[in-house]
C-alpha cells in the first residue's frame, strides 16, 4: 500500500463550497462506483440499513436549497455571526454554498432506517455508527475521482420537509446532504487543525505523554 498517495488523500479531503464545478455533470456512473466503494465502510453492529437518496432533479435539488438556504440564513447566520465575522474566509465560503446550493449538479443524502431521537446514547451512536463512516468513504472515494463534495447538515432543521420532497419513509433518519460536483483547481492543502497529540490522552482524562 502507498501510504504517501492514502496519507495525501485523507490530509486533503475535506468540504468543498467555492470549489465546486457547477457547470460540469457528475456521472451517474462515478457516484454509484463511489456509493458501492463507501458501503465497505465499518457500520454499528455491522448493521446494513443504509440508504442514499441521489438529487439530480433540478426542481427537487432547487427545493432542499431553498430549505438549506432558510436553515442558513434564519437560523445559523444569526446564531454564528461573532464567528463568521471573525473569520470572513470561512463566512463566504459558507453564504456562498448557501446562495449557489441550486446549482450543484448532485446532492446526496444518507439516510438509515432508524428514528433514534429518544434512544439511550448507545443505541444512538450504534446507528449513526451505520452510516457516518460510509458518508466519509464516500467523500474519500469522490476526491479520488477529482469531484468535491460538502458534509452539510443544515438542512436537518427541516428533515420532514426535505423527506416529503424526496419521498423519504418518516421511520428513516437523514444523516446528512452532500452536495457533490467536480472541483476547480489541481489540489487542496491540509487544514490548519489544532494537533491531534494535544488533543490525546492516555489512560486518563488530560494525561498526555
Amino acid at each position: 500500500m502507498d501510504l504517501t498517495t492514502v496519507d495525501y488523500l485523507l490530509m486533503t479531503t475535506r468540504t468543498v463550497r467555492k470549489r465546486l464545478d457547477l457547470t460540469r455533470p457528475v456521472p451517474h456512473t462515478i457516484i454509484q462506483q463511489c456509493i458501492e466503494l463507501a458501503t465497505q465502510a465499518p457500520a454499528g453492529g455491522n448493521i446494513s440499513q443504509y440508504h442514499f437518496v441521489v438529487v439530480t432533479n433540478p426542481a427537487k435539488r432547487a427545493g432542499l436549497a431553498a430549505l438549506y438556504r432558510k436553515a442558513y440564513f434564519e437560523y445559523y447566520w444569526p446564531r454564528q455571526q461573532e464567528h463568521l465575522r471573525a473569520n470572513p474566509r470561512f463566512s463566504a465560503s459558507t453564504t456562498y454554498l448557501a446562495e449557489h446550493l441550486h446549482e450543484v449538479p448532485v446532492h446526496i443524502i444518507p439516510c438509515f432506517d432508524q428514528r433514534v431521537e429518544r434512544e439511550a446514547a448507545f443505541l444512538q451512536a450504534t446507528w449513526y455508527g451505520c452510516i457516518l463512516p460510509a458518508v466519509w468513504s464516500l467523500m474519500l472515494a469522490l476526491r479520488a475521482r477529482g469531484v468535491g463534495a460538502s458534509w452539510t447538515t443544515l438542512h436537518l432543521l427541516y428533515e420532514k420537509e426535505a423527506a416529503a420532497l424526496l419521498g423519504i419513509p418518516a421511520h428513516c433518519t437523514q444523516a446528512a446532504l452532500l452536495p457533490v460536483a467536480y472541483f476547480t483547481g489541481t489540489d487542496f492543502k491540509p487544514a490548519k487543525r489544532v494537533p491531534g497529540r494535544e488533543r490525546t490522552y492516555w489512560d486518563t482524562w488530560g494525561q498526555t505523554r
